[in-house]
């Protein structure tokens, strides 16, 4: 090996020390590609925890909980919540086949939240119901929710009921909230794959 071969392996290996010496400071540069994008999406309840929310509700009497979203989607992200009413027998969200419900939005909650951002809202609600009886038993058979106050707002229920649920002895009814995202090509909202809810045994 003559001495300009020694002089080009030299300046190899005196490189690759210098890389590695380097690479602390180096990693405190780079900026590495985010690969998980996503949504977060949460129910608090009154006391802002995740526990103690209302099951057990009776007709026009407030209740509290604490709606949020936290954004890690690399960019600005324009939200649309949708909240449905449904109950034992209607069609929920579904995470296997990741699509919404088809049943029609009582009310749409918008929230523009910035990336790495959270976004979260104060949502008081009641519901206004009366009971059905059956004349043969004498019992209560049905509930009929006339409407739902949300936030002050008075959305009609008209066609809304349930029966009684034998097997667990309720009036049973889940109020969810679907996770909607602005998609800029097609110029309106499509389902973001994100739902959650709560489910209520409406008492006397």
């Amino acid at each position: 090996m003559n001495l300009q071969e020694y002089k080009v392996l030299l300046l190899v290996v005196s490189a690759i020390l210098a890389l590695l010496v380097a690479s602390p400071a180096l990693q405190r540069l780079l900026v590495y590609p985010q690969t998980e994008f996503f949504t977060e999406m949460w129910l608090l309840g009154p006391e802002y925890t995740a526990e103690n929310f209302p099951s057990n509700i009776t007709s026009n009497t407030d209740y509290n909980i604490f709606l949020g979203l936290g954004n890690h989607l690399g960019s600005c992200a324009y939200y649309s919540i949708q909240v449905k009413l449904r109950n034992q027998t209607q069609p929920a969200a579904n995470s296997f086949t990741r699509t919404a419900s088809s049943l029609p939005p009582l009310h749409s909650i918008t929230a523009l939240v910035a990336d790495k951002g959270t976004w979260e809202s104060p949502l008081t609600f009641s519901f206004a119901y009366t009971y059905s009886e059956d004349p043969v038993n004498a019992t209560f058979s049905k509930v009929k929710v006339n409407s739902i106050m949300l936030n002050g707002d008075t959305l009609d229920l008209e066609a809304f009921s349930a029966t009684w649920d034998p097997e667990r002895r309720v009036f049973f009814a889940y109020l969810f909230f679907e996770l909607w995202i602005y998609n800029d090509v097609t110029g309106g909202f499509q389902y973001h794959e994100r739902y959650t809810s709560l489910g209520f045994n409406m008492t006397v």
